[in-house]
């Protein structure tokens, strides 16, 4: 990119000493403090805080050197209850906390200029936590982000709202919230008019659904191939086609030069210990790496950690159905080229990151021209 189309970065202050190793060394609050000081005054401003915090990798056992026991940690259904995971969630919170200090610092800046009042604030995440069936996957720890907003003079407060809200409605929203026109083009919906409600539980009744999709998340296969999924989430059900349940959903085991393999899933302790302990926990294990089926659907409100798939019992048929068709719908609609026949130019986008030395296509930044 000869620009980021986010804008310019501000990332000039920076830390003499980390606090930790796998915490970036930027000092956010400070660059914010720039940005503000070369803003014109009382315009209209957008800032992304994006920080790299809580990305791996971590230091390992900076939870318990932070005072933190584990006996707090209360892991996923998903995972095995064992010492080592649950330092490995601590290591999590550490970064999560750093994060959250460097937002109390920009909000209080806001409010010392008298800006915070107007200002509206939206804090949330871009995937689930790095840990296996969690980031990089279409389940409830992978797709459900935490949401939180905050406008002082524009929206009450102190309320839990339950409406489904995708990332494709910010940018609506933000436009409609500065009273700038929304382009037709644009998928999503402004979600303003629920921000302005006074009630809690489900405002809009008409927001009940919520499409996700995943394509390529890192260089875990041969010939750099995706493992493509897409998904909808009611209030109550959340159905996931798998396009390609021929494919190992995270990464081919081996292949890659590293003995771990999986590399859809970010190295860490956790998965380390599903590597080293198959035998132990078989079931488990299974769930985080091997292949599934072409379609899963999983009661949300009774088993949020996926861990039953209701999509061959006869009970839930009418349900599957009804998902699967709605999702083929919306996807034909969108024009999405898994649903019409030529998906695979998805296979032929160059990667910009790390190629790993798996056989096939493999170079980087380049258009795989078998699938263009």
């Amino acid at each position: 990119w000869k620009r980021n189309p986010a804008g310019p970065a501000f990332n000039k202050h920076e830390y003499t000493d980390r606090p930790a190793p796998g915490i970036s060394g930027t000092n956010y609050a400070a660059n914010f403090v720039d940005f503000l000081d070369q803003k014109p005054k009382d315009q209209p401003f957008f800032f992304w805080y994006g920080a790299y915090e809580p990305h791996r990798s971590y230091k390992k056992g900076i939870g318990k050197e932070q005072g933190k026991s584990i006996e707090d940690v209360d892991p996923a259904d998903f995972y095995p209850d064992v010492p080592e995971i649950r330092s490995d969630i601590l290591d999590y919170a550490v970064e999560i906390e750093w994060f959250d200090q460097h937002l109390e610092k920009i909000l209080n800046t806001l409010e010392e200029r008298g800006e915070l009042e107007n200002t509206l604030v939206v804090v949330t995440s871009d995937n689930g936590m790095p840990f296996p069936r969690a980031k990089a996957n279409l389940y409830e720890y992978g797709i459900h982000m935490p949401l939180a907003v905050m406008w002082h003079n524009g929206i009450p407060g102190g309320r839990v709202v339950d409406d489904l809200i995708s990332f494709t409605d910010f940018a609506p929203t933000f436009l409609q919230a500065g009273q700038a026109p929304i382009p037709e083009m644009m998928t999503g919906k402004s979600f303003l008019d629920v921000l302005r409600a006074s009630g809690s539980g489900q405002v809009d009744e008409s927001r009940t659904r919520a499409f996700s999709g995943r394509e390529r998340h890192t260089h875990a296969r041969p010939n750099n191939f995706a493992y493509p999924s897409r998904s909808i989430r009611t209030p109550e059900f959340l159905y996931i086609w798998n396009v390609k349940p021929d494919r190992w959903p995270a990464g081919n085991p081996t292949g890659s030069g590293d003995p771990q393999g999986y590399h859809d899933i970010d190295a860490c302790p956790t998965k380390t210990f599903y590597l080293e302990n198959r035998e132990r926990f078989p079931v488990l294990t299974a769930l985080a790496l091997d292949k599934r089926p072409e379609e899963e659907l999983y009661n949300i409100k009774n088993d949020p950690s996926c861990l039953k798939n209701l999509a061959d019992l006869p009970d839930y048929q009418e349900t599957r159905q009804q998902l699967r068709q709605e999702l083929h719908e919306t996807l034909r609609t969108q024009g999405d080229p898994r649903m019409l026949g030529n998906g695979d130019i998805f296979e032929s986008y160059p990667r910009y990151s790390r190629m790993r030395q798996f056989p096939g296509f493999k170079e980087r930044g380049e258009y795989n021209p078998e699938f263009q």
